[in-house]
């Protein structure tokens, strides 16, 4: 019977896919060039953290308008604005240490002295990336929502968010080749040039369902099948939901989102920027060494992100409810990360032991993100999905800066005193637990599925 319905769903899923592909390679060419430019510029580990936490906390703030201004302005045009900031932002890291000097001269007419310009300089480059970027994820997800029925929604998800994966693998391959090839500014270069390429086709490719000549009656049915809140009104005009912030606050369906990526994403954005320098830290690893490891380790998380989309089909196939399923997938899907309490102890085995370990972690995290995102579009109408998926994302990477201060402080902290291992094994405890701790606040906060009625 499936293939009678159609798929041009997943063509719009494909779409969503490199999207994320592309905003994961330009927010990971940072982090693989670091060991570099942290020998060219002088930087400490709270330089680095500072210059990361200034794109999570961009990233975090925009979030929170992100979302309202892809439910307000629609995914076509809001999408697409997204990308063209983000992309030109990736580029600008090339000069930005012509950026960090016209920074620090402005900053000197208001009588900031004493500043980095390359710090300063990569500062203002993330914090324009993370503006852009924020916009990937509320516009992926009420995508999702839009083309997707909900028990496919996860699924979808899943696979859209292994985009994340592949970056993260496509990126250890290419940029240090780049870089030692070219020089470091080429790696920007490049990798922001590819979003402009994407956004060609997503132009040719997306419309609202409504609209979309390519998708049939039977699949449009189909995606609309179970949906438990009216999608449009008697005139066939989508229904808006013009909620202000303080009233989707006042959800614990919202509340259960919002902790839920607090206390979670920092972990995925730890691993992401601070891994080159785990590797070079404790393993004297720099370069074209890395690239193997972490290609081996980003290609582990695509079996957590396209296996965790498909984990919550198995129990809502047994009569659960979408949002039941999934939490009872979530909960198995937490137990994973504990093993990475075991990275510090058996590393000294062998460096492939902690890759392997936070693999596992880092896969988990995968399927984690591919449910805790899809719990919005179960209980809330399309219409405010992007809103409620901003507020979880701002509270997302506000945890992401909380993570990267620590780490950094702990690092400088430990690295004087000749044992940096320690502040990893703080760091790498924290990681393993943050999961299990975030569901049972979410089950307290929500114990059984619950429909939002605006």
């Amino acid at each position: 019977m499936m293939g009678n319905i159609g798929k041009y769903r997943w063509t719009i899923c494909a779409l969503l896919f490199f999207a994320t592909t592309i905003n994961y390679l330009d927010r990971q060419v940072l982090s693989l060039l670091h060991p570099t430019l942290e020998e060219e510029f002088g930087w400490s580990k709270s330089d680095y953290a500072n210059i990361t936490a200034a794109f999570q906390f961009s990233y975090a703030i925009a979030m929170l308008f992100a979302g309202r201004f892809i439910d307000k302005l629609g995914t076509k045009k809001g999408f697409a604005w997204a990308i063209v900031i983000w992309s030109l932002a990736a580029i600008l890291h090339a000069y930005a240490f012509q950026v960090g000097e016209f920074s620090v001269t402005i900053l000197g007419v208001l009588g900031i002295t004493g500043l980095s310009v390359s710090v300063v300089g990569f500062m203002v480059s993330r914090v324009l990336l993370g503006f852009g970027e924020s916009g990937n994820f509320p516009a992926a997800i009420k995508t999702t929502a839009e083309y997707f029925p909900k028990k496919e929604r996860a699924l979808a998800t899943g696979i859209f968010n292994s985009g994340s994966n592949v970056g993260a693998i496509l990126a250890p391959l290419t940029v240090p080749w780049m870089a030692v090839t070219w020089g470091w500014q080429s790696a920007f270069w490049v990798v922001g040039a590819v979003g402009f390429i994407w956004l060609i086709f997503w132009f040719i490719f997306y419309d609202v369902p409504s609209k979309q000549k390519r998708l049939s009656a039977t699949e449009l049915e189909y995606i609309n099948s179970d949906s438990v809140l009216p999608v449009e009104d008697a005139s066939g005009n989508e229904i808006k939901h013009n909620i202000p912030w303080y009233k989707l606050l006042s959800f614990n369906q919202t509340w259960a989102f919002v902790i839920g990526k607090f206390m979670t994403d920092g972990v995925w954005w730890f691993f992401l920027f601070w891994l080159p320098s785990f590797l070079k830290d404790q393993y004297a690893m720099t370069g074209t060494e890395i690239m193997l490891p972490l290609a081996v380790l980003y290609s582990m998380t695509m079996v957590g992100s396209i296996g965790g989309g498909w984990f919550p089909m198995y129990y809502i196939n047994k009569g659960y409810n979408a949002y039941d399923g999934r939490m009872k997938a979530m909960m198995i899907i937490a137990l994973f990360p504990l093993v990475v309490l075991l990275a510090q102890p058996f590393g000294d085995i062998s460096f492939w032991v902690p890759v392997i370990l936070i693999g596992i972690g880092a896969s988990a995290h995968q399927a984690w993100s591919a449910n805790i995102f899809t719990t919005v579009s179960d209980m809330f109408p399309k219409s405010t999905v992007a809103s409620v998926t901003g507020i979880g994302g701002m509270a997302g990477g506000i945890g992401g800066v909380v993570m990267s201060k620590l780490g950094g402080y702990l690092f400088d902290k430990y690295d004087t005193l000749g044992n940096i291992q320690t502040g990893y094994t703080i760091m790498f405890s924290i990681c393993a637990v943050a999961y299990i701790v975030a569901w049972f606040i979410m089950k307290a906060l929500v114990p059984k599925m619950k429909v939002v009625e605006l």
